[in-house]
């Protein structure tokens, strides 16, 4: 028979944010709770906590249209935008001149996109999911951002924050590759490098809105780099060594930099793109989609032995042709794998598969033999989570996977790109 516990609990699962399931988590006390009832009553946390996200901001969203009254005031309702309604906020909730504007700011890009405020509200995204796609379409053609919030909001819950910034860059090219490109130039013509301290003595150097592909190649140097010199009992962290390695080479005393092969950065598209057909973006794995005309000039680029290929058909999205551009190119197999997994095979990593581990999905020693349909990239975190800490990883179809976690819970990552 189930206990009040668990039959309060199973409740919970499914039912949609509001009043009632307010009620019932208020009853809830973790300390009675297993590790799989916990994971499901945080889930529903999560969804309550949006509801009351979207009523926060739908009220706040109201301010700048009541004219001035007091306690008795009849509700009404003025056409004339309030400019000075986020100093009532600033003062209500004891916030900065500048927080309180960025809340009333969001409170109306949500008013403008009543589909994202609707989802937020029904708890299928979360304010970082509803703050990303509003964010994304900001100053966007109305009807062009109505497409697209549309084609998003369904399915965003199922994403990180990064993977839909990804998916909404990737639509935005592909809607209007123009402005896209037209956007992209007058960012980097704001590119900068600005450097400040730390209150604790340290100091922050860091390039803005540069060119992706560029910053790609940068970081994949850095890693690799990183690698290298990290020797054999080197007690540096990974970061430590890649900010090092950072530091030399801007100065110019890093040992490493000309006897060690460059790294491998992996450029994905369309074959229709290539020839000019169509200006569908490319995809640059871990980072996101790039405007054509990147994905183009790489591809020209082709003397430069840093860069890897993939041609895929722009309908089904398979692979038509896959090459290194490097003079000895990397294992044919390992290669394969790479091209069908991006990125790690762990729900919403984005770490990309060229710096992963290959991974034996039957492991060898149960008789899983060493085949492209037996291996995945998993990152190094993920690939330790797999053998240590007791997550299970099963095949399912189209290149989905199936994890399951040590309390039970199953969460797929799918093999499409999101």
């Amino acid at each position: 028979m189930l206990t009040t516990t668990e039959i309060l609990v199973a409740d919970l699962e499914d039912m949609a944010p509001g009043a009632e399931l307010g009620v019932l988590l208020a009853r809830v006390d973790y300390s009675r709770l297993n590790g799989h009832q916990i994971v499901t009553v945080s889930q529903a946390e999560a969804r309550q906590v949006a509801h009351y996200q979207a009523r926060f901001y739908t009220g706040i969203g109201e301010l700048p249209y009541c004219p001035p009254g007091n306690a008795s005031s009849h509700p009404d309702r003025h056409d004339d935008y309030d400019e000075f309604a986020s100093d009532e906020i600033r003062a209500a909730l004891a916030l900065t001149r500048r927080s309180a504007d960025n809340q009333l700011d969001l409170a109306g890009q949500l008013r403008d996109h009543p589909t994202v405020r609707q989802a937020l509200k029904e708890g299928g995204i979360d304010l970082s999911r509803a703050r990303a796609i509003v964010d994304a379409v900001d100053g966007l053609d109305d009807t062009v951002a109505g497409g697209v919030v549309e084609e998003v909001v369904e399915g965003a819950g199922e994403l990180t924050t990064g993977q839909l910034r990804g998916r909404l860059r990737r639509l935005i090219i592909s809607v209007d590759p123009q402005d896209a490109t037209r956007r992209l130039q007058e960012g980097t013509d704001e590119r900068r490098v600005v450097s400040y301290p730390n209150p604790d003595g340290t100091a922050n150097l860091t390039g803005m809105s540069l060119p992706p592909d560029r910053v790609a190649g940068i970081m994949a140097n850095i890693n690799h780099h990183a690698r290298a010199a990290r020797g054999e009992g080197d007690s540096r962290t990974i970061d430590q060594v890649r900010s090092d390695v950072f530091l030399d080479l801007l100065e110019g005393t890093h040992t490493t930099a000309t006897t060690h092969r460059s790294a491998v950065v992996d450029i994905r598209v369309d074959l229709s793109t290539l020839l000019g057909l169509d200006d569908n973006p490319g995809e640059i794995p871990g980072w996101g989609p790039v405007i054509s005309d990147i994905a183009r000039n790489i591809v020209e680029r082709q003397h430069d032995d840093k860069w890897q290929v993939t041609v895929t058909d722009p309908d089904t999205g398979a692979i038509l042709s896959n090459g290194t551009t490097r003079r000895r190119p990397t294992a044919q197999q390992q290669r394969w794998v790479e091209t069908q997994h991006p990125t790690c095979r762990f729900p919403g990593c984005r770490m990309p598969s060229i710096d992963c581990d290959l991974d034996h999905t039957e492991p060898r020693e149960d008789g899983g033999e060493t085949l492209v349909a037996n291996l995945e990239p998993l990152c190094r975190h993920d690939h330790r989570l797999k053998h240590e800490a007791g997550w299970q990883l099963t095949p399912t179809s189209n290149n989905d996977y199936t994890w399951t976690s040590p309390h039970g819970h199953t969460y797929t990552t799918t093999g499409q790109s999101p």
